[in-house]
């Protein structure tokens, strides 16, 4: 007797690990707290994971932070996506890519 598996079932997901989502949501906190975002997304496609933050919820992304490990040996498997798809930062490592955010590209211009 055969079963049956849905073609759900059968596709493999790709999805960040727990180290690396704790990383991700602690940059979301601090950029909450410091006003920048408002809302985020995660998604586990076939080829890639993808956290995406949001200014306000009804808009496209503000940024993606992908992970694609198809993409490891070549040109790193962490980036960053501007709202135009623009590929802001490509790194090997999650805290390489993540120095995009640091406090100085946020500063107030009078």
């Amino acid at each position: 007797m055969a079963l049956e598996m849905s073609p759900l079932a059968s596709r493999t997901v790709t999805f960040f690990e727990r180290r690396e989502l704790d990383r991700l949501l602690r940059l979301y906190h601090r950029m909450v707290a410091a006003g920048h975002w408002r809302d985020y997304a995660i998604d586990g496609l076939k080829d890639a994971a993808v956290f995406s933050v949001y200014r306000r919820a009804s808009e496209a992304p503000l940024y993606r932070i992908e992970k694609r490990p198809e993409l490891a040996r070549r040109q790193g498997a962490w980036s960053v996506v501007g709202q135009g798809g623009l590929i802001l930062r490509r790194a090997h490592e999650l805290d390489q890519v993540l120095r995009f955010f640091e406090r100085a590209r946020f500063a107030v211009v009078e």
